[in-house]
This record gives C-alpha cells, sequence and structure tokens, in this order.
C-alpha cells in the first residue's frame, strides 16, 4: 500500500493530535507528521520533498499573515498547501487561494468534513468552503499574483522592509551581502509592479490580511 505523506504545521501541540487522530485513526494509507513552525516543516520536506500535502496554520510563529504560504509555495512548489484555521472571513480565504492554497479548511468543522475536504485536495481537486467561490480576476488578484511570484528569499527581504529594515541590516539578519540585498530590491519592485521600496511595503501589507483578520476574531 502506497502511504500518503501528509505534514501538519500548527503551533498548538493538542490541535495537531487531535487533527492527526482525525486522519489517521481511520485510514491506514495516510502517513501524518507535526511540525509546530515553518523552520520544522521546511527542513522536514528540504530532507524529503515527497509529501502529498501540507495543512498549515494561517498564523504561525516566526509568519506574518500569508507569508507563511507564501514561503512554502515559493519553496516547495509542487506540494498542495492547505489552510487550517480559524479565520472565517471572506476575503482573506479569497486571498488564500489568490496565493496558492489548494484548499481552505475552517477549525470548527468535524470530523466527516476535515476527511472529505482533505480527499478532495489529494485527488488533485481545489477545496473551497461551502458557500464561497474562488476569486475572479480583479487588479487585486493580479497583485496576489504578483506577490506569489516572489522567491523565498524576496519574500524574506520585503518583510524585513515591510519592518523597516535598512538594506545593511537585512543583510547582516540574512548573511549575505548589501549588494545582494540591493538585488533583491530591485527584483522585488520589478515583479511588484512598484517604483519604490515604499509602494512594496504597501503591496506587502496585503501578505498580512490573515493576521489581522484572525486578531479582529479573537476579540
Amino acid at each position: 500500500m502506497t502511504k500518503r505523506r501528509i505534514i501538519i504545521v500548527d503551533d498548538h501541540p493538542l490541535f495537531r493530535a487531535a487533527l492527526r487522530q482525525t486522519l489517521a485513526g481511520g485510514d491506514p494509507s495516510i502517513s501524518v507528521e507535526e511540525a509546530g513552525d515553518l523552520s520544522e516543516v521546511s527542513t522536514a520536506l528540504e530532507a524529503d520533498r515527497d509529501c502529498d500535502l501540507v495543512l498549515l496554520d494561517l498564523n504561525m510563529p516566526g509568519a506574518r499573515g500569508f507569508s507563511g504560504l507564501l514561503l512554502l509555495r515559493a519553496q516547495f512548489p509542487e506540494i498542495p498547501v492547505m489552510i487550517v484555521s480559524a479565520v472565517e472571513d471572506g476575503g482573506v480565504i479569497r486571498r488564500a487561494f489568490e496565493l496558492g492554497a489548494a484548499g481552505y479548511l475552517h477549525k470548527s468543522v468535524g470530523p466527516v468534513d476535515i476527511r472529505r475536504a482533505i480527499e478532495t485536495v489529494l485527488s488533485g481537486e481545489v477545496y473551497v468552503p461551502e458557500g464561497m467561490e474562488l476569486p475572479s480576476d480583479d487588479s487585486q488578484s493580479a497583485l496576489m499574483q504578483r506577490l506569489a511570484s516572489l522567491t523565498p528569499q524576496q519574500i524574506r527581504v520585503l518583510m524585513m522592509l515591510s519592518d523597516g529594515l535598512m538594506n545593511k541590516q537585512i543583510a547582516y539578519e540574512l548573511s549575505i551581502s548589501e549588494a545582494t540585498v540591493k538585488a533583491h530590491v530591485s527584483a522585488i519592485l520589478q515583479k511588484l509592479d512598484v517604483d519604490s521600496r515604499t509602494q512594496a511595503v504597501i503591496a506587502a501589507a496585503k501578505i498580512e490580511e490573515g493576521q489581522f483578520a484572525e486578531l479582529l476574531n479573537r476579540q
């Protein structure tokens, strides 16, 4: 029997354990692994890229909004990523699909719906929550597509630009030269079709929409 490998990425051990039991408990063909943050799942996938699905919490330590989804899609474009989140905001869900998510699953759904959603994505289809429609092409979608075209390192540089870091500071944090940082910034401006670092930072704010919605959801 061919095992289907799924990695659950969530910083809450109890939720990971519950989801793992739901997935693996009734299906011997599924092999489930867990990761508590983005670095753990990246290490696991770099060691073995043979993975059928990553289940990713929208807001993780070390990630801001959609940056975790962007990074995984840029690093491992052949591996489908499904968002599993408490955020049920329609705008956030649409942005997730625009940035390459293969599905979006609410944490509030029951085991039967979870298994059905997972099987939908494993079969090569996209799982869309009931009542939602896939986003249509518009100016916002075009921006999301441009953001999704960034490389992993460009995404990291863009997030640091958003934090107000200068080229020298970014170079230090990423252990690269200032010349390399400048090259990344130029490439970011070109890919996002903007003229300045300030405009790039404004575009980057769209990556963090999921984080804002999560905060609102907790109030």
